[in-house]
């Protein structure tokens, strides 16, 4: 009796903890319903503020935004070398957008949490001799499309090869202080085309205010893509995206920054490597010394210490973007690096 006993308080202890994990688990999964939506056919594929905000949204609103590939939807999962050879480069990077946040100011900055992003059934790959980082040093080819593995969160890349997906958009921005219309290839202090493959759910961006309700847009999105994205293209896909969009009053920042629960990122871009990875470095040091408030030598070495420079990518001319991430951890007396 005594031995079924024990049997009965294992199985009743057990069974509880597990029940308790996944209830937290649940909880943890749980993704907001989008206040608002904001379909594919809402779009444009320049940077500027004088294109007019397709809908306008309270602060704090979670939104539900589709996004197509890269090119607009120029090609499909059938397309061939010779289709792709043929995309109207006019009409790449087509975003979603813009988003009037209400309440947003110059000089705010605006906070997009990543909390959603579901790639669509297929993808696609290109390269050729004239963009990616080695252009010029070959007459190399090449297209591939996908079907996405959503069931298994794979990209079978060939038979031998498969690559988990990592999806995240390659472009999140805000709208310049200029009424020209600025092409979307290159990042800027805005953000734009970063193709920085962190940015996935779980990330919050933040992006400086240039104009009157920031006007918000995003789109380019990736199944997955490695830093550098060096051939030009990641695995571009269609997307369903959620997050949230939230006004921050009283932090300054003079381009684009993000964070997960374990790491604070900052983003310099530039023509060079060398531009773009100090500027990653002193935005670090200020964020550094204003937020832990320590002295500016101090967050420096600091940052030589815990500091990781990191090249997000390296093909959209004429600039390139660094981030600099240091682990939270350090700062928390209870946790240890």
């Amino acid at each position: 009796m005594k031995r079924v006993l024990t049997c009965l308080f294992l199985i009743a202890t057990f069974g509880c903890e597990e029940k308790a994990d996944v209830s937290q688990s649940a909880v943890t999964e749980s993704i907001p319903e989008p206040d608002f939506t904001i379909s594919v056919e809402k779009n444009h594929n320049k940077f500027s503020s004088a294109i007019p905000y397709q809908i306008k949204v309270p602060n704090g609103s979670v939104v539900e935004a589709f996004t197509k590939e890269a090119t607009g939807g120029q090609l499909n999962v059938n397309s061939t070398l010779d289709d792709f050879e043929k995309v109207d480069m006019g009409k790449v990077h087509t975003l979603t957008g813009p988003i009037y946040v209400e309440g947003a100011e110059v000089g705010d900055v605006l906070a997009v949490e990543l909390l959603d992003l579901e790639p669509g059934d297929w993808g696609w790959t290109g390269m050729g001799p004239e963009f990616g980082f080695l252009a010029g040093e070959t007459d190399a080819k090449g297209f591939k499309t996908y079907k996405l593995d959503k069931e298994n969160n794979l990209v079978h890349f060939s038979e031998n090869i498969s690559i988990p997906m990592k999806p995240f958009p390659g472009v999140m921005g805000v709208a310049p202080n200029t009424e020209e219309m600025l092409t979307t290839i290159p990042p800027r202090a805005n953000g734009g085309n970063m193709d920085d493959p962190n940015l996935v759910k779980g990330i919050t961006a933040y992006f400086p205010v240039f104009v009157k309700g920031a006007l918000f847009s995003i789109g380019d999105t990736h199944a997955v893509q490695g830093l550098g994205e060096v051939v030009g293209t990641a695995v571009e896909c269609d997307m369903r995206i959620r997050f949230r969009l939230s006004i921050i009053k009283d932090k300054k920042i003079a381009e684009p920054e993000y964070e997960s629960k374990d790491y604070y990122a900052t983003t310099g871009f530039g023509t060079s490597i060398d531009e773009a990875a100090k500027k990653a470095t002193r935005y670090m040091v200020e964020h550094i010394s204003k937020t832990y408030d320590i002295s500016w030598e101090e967050a420096y070495m600091l940052c030589s210490l815990i500091g990781d420079l990191k090249i997000a990518e390296v093909v959209d001319l004429p600039h390139m973007l660094v981030t600099m991430h240091i682990p939270k951890s350090v700062f928390e007396k209870d946790k240890k690096y």
